[in-house]
């Protein structure tokens, strides 16, 4: 998973840190299966479908990995913003940002290689929420996928 904003540092142990450091701060429980989906989320180069995250967990003798607790432990990272769910592959991704509690998500997805990019756009979620008000709708959260070809999965021009 990668970020829009090159002066961040993301990789998976940084993020662990700063889950833990949001969790103790907001006064949230880190159950170990919660921390140890995160992990793998994080630790992952591609975004990570439920059932993988439990061939994983119980390959692992990690605990216990039967689909309600995995899918609790995501509820969990998804309703804190920890990680984020790409709807249209049905996979999970990590959130650079755990400590910014609430944000839409944009995402930039390689159909080759599958890499994912979070675009931080303040003011285009802004908008987003200034237009569906003008419309009479309250919006809760968006998420929006951008499919193509990444830098280096694009053919040499």
């Amino acid at each position: 998973m990668h970020c829009s904003h090159p002066e961040h540092r993301h990789g998976s142990t940084e993020m662990l840190g700063r889950l833990e450091f949001s969790c103790a701060e907001r006064g949230l429980r880190l159950t170990r299966l919660r921390r140890r989906v995160f992990e793998l989320i994080a630790a992952s180069e591609r975004p990570v479908k439920a059932y993988d995250l439990m061939d994983q967990i119980r390959g692992q003798g990690s605990g216990p990995a039967a689909p309600p607790t995995v899918y609790r432990a995501l509820d969990f990272l998804m309703v804190h913003g920890f990680v984020h769910r790409l709807e249209t592959l049905n996979a999970y991704v990590p959130c650079p940002h755990p400590e910014a509690e609430s944000h839409g998500s944009q995402f930039l997805i390689c159909e080759q290689c599958k890499q994912v990019l979070e675009l931080e756009l303040v003011e285009a979620a802004a908008q987003l929420r200034v237009e569906a008000r003008a419309r009479g709708f309250e919006p809760h959260r968006h998420v929006i996928e951008i499919y193509g070809l990444c830098a280096t999965c694009q053919p040499a021009r």
